[in-house]
């Protein structure tokens, strides 16, 4: 199924038919977007699982030291909850998953394949809640996404891999380059812009006030009858009570127009920093109302375990997750994909 057509069979409409791509703009850029796939790349399980080979060896290899035809005794069921912990998916999970254990397989003879499999079935219940994709409300015109989450995530990236799988839908997606002391991203956004033909607002000149530009996008993109306006941020956490009010004064701008703006503010996290992404999520719950998650970087972590900590602890939606730098691989989030993949299984 080709890309397109899954985000819209998740939205419940057909995909129309892509455009062709307009040629990049000239000029130099950071961090140009990756050439077009060809069609013989695997599929995106495949990429999922191999993005998450070092995630599932931390895991498993524990779990095969504990586990070679034994009883689920209480030091058993205490090793596991170790391992589980050591493995990035946070303490409240792992005890959850003994918790279960301890109520359904206690004292029975078990093996590492059989504790695979209940492990990914218990990882999944924990995950099935969370696992909704974004939804892109027609009514809005333009479905305004604030882009929030610290510098070095994948944050401008993961907005412009958006643009181009909203373009591919038939959508008008348009990006507003709001990290404006960083001239990186708004580079890398106008470079994407240019592939993707989604229109870019950038600044006129570094440091220009963010909210500013985002309610002047936001006037633009109605007159033009955008579907979406995505607005990226900035995400320099060293100075906090400073982004704090930056974020804060970017909503409150939006509302002068509209007070239910934004209608979906995205954190972007990166999965190489295990549960430092949760102490992330409690910062920017802070700032600002989060409506969802995006987990970068599956690919290049050993801590994959992470969604699972952060599913437990905060219930936010997550609604993708990315193994690569292509368009393609960022996808909507599947909970019992993602747990076997997560424990080794087909």
């Amino acid at each position: 199924m080709a890309l397109r057509d899954f985000w819209a069979k998740m939205r419940g409409k057909e995909a129309p038919a892509e455009a062709p791509h307009p040629a990049p703009e000239a000029g130099p850029a950071p961090a140009p977007p990756p050439a077009p796939e060809p069609e013989s790349r695997p599929g995106f399980l495949a990429r999922l699982k191999a993005g998450l080979a070092r995630s599932t060896a931390r895991l498993t290899d524990s779990l095969a030291a504990v586990f070679t035809r034994r009883k689920l005794d209480d030091a058993a069921l205490e090793e596991l909850e170790e391992t589980l912990i050591a493995a990035d998916l946070g303490v409240a999970a792992a005890q959850r998953i003994v918790a279960s254990f301890r109520k359904t397989r206690f004292g029975k003879e078990v093996t590492e394949e059989e504790i695979r499999a209940a492990l990914a079935e218990e990882i999944a219940a924990i995950l099935a809640p969370v696992a909704r994709p974004l939804v892109i409300e027609p009514a809005h015109a333009p479905h305004v996404v604030l882009v929030v989450g610290v510098n070095g995530t994948g944050k401008t990236t993961t907005i412009a891999k958006l643009a181009e799988q909203y373009r591919a839908e038939g959508l008008t997606a348009w990006m507003v380059a709001g990290d404006t002391f960083r001239a990186a991203a708004v580079e890398q956004l106008q470079v994407w812009g240019g592939r993707t033909g989604a229109r870019v607002i950038a600044p006129e000149k570094p440091g220009a006030d963010a909210a500013a530009l985002a309610f002047d996008a936001l006037k633009q993109a109605r007159e033009a009858r955008a579907d979406v306006l995505l607005v990226d941020t900035a995400g320099r956490l060293h100075n906090k009570s400073a982004l704090m009010e930056e974020l804060r004064k970017v909503v409150r701008v939006l509302r002068r127009q509209d007070a239910a703006l934004p209608h979906s503010v995205l954190l972007v996290l990166d999965a190489t920093t295990g549960q430092n992404a949760v102490s992330q999520v409690r910062v920017f719950k802070e700032m600002v109302e989060v409506t969802g998650l995006v987990v970068t970087k599956l690919d290049g972590s050993a801590k994959g375990g992470v969604v699972v900590a952060l599913a437990q602890e905060f219930g936010l939606p997550v609604h993708a997750v990315g193994v690569g730098e292509k368009a393609a691989d960022l996808r909507p989030f599947d909970a019992r994909e993602f747990a076997r993949s997560l424990v080794g299984l087909d």
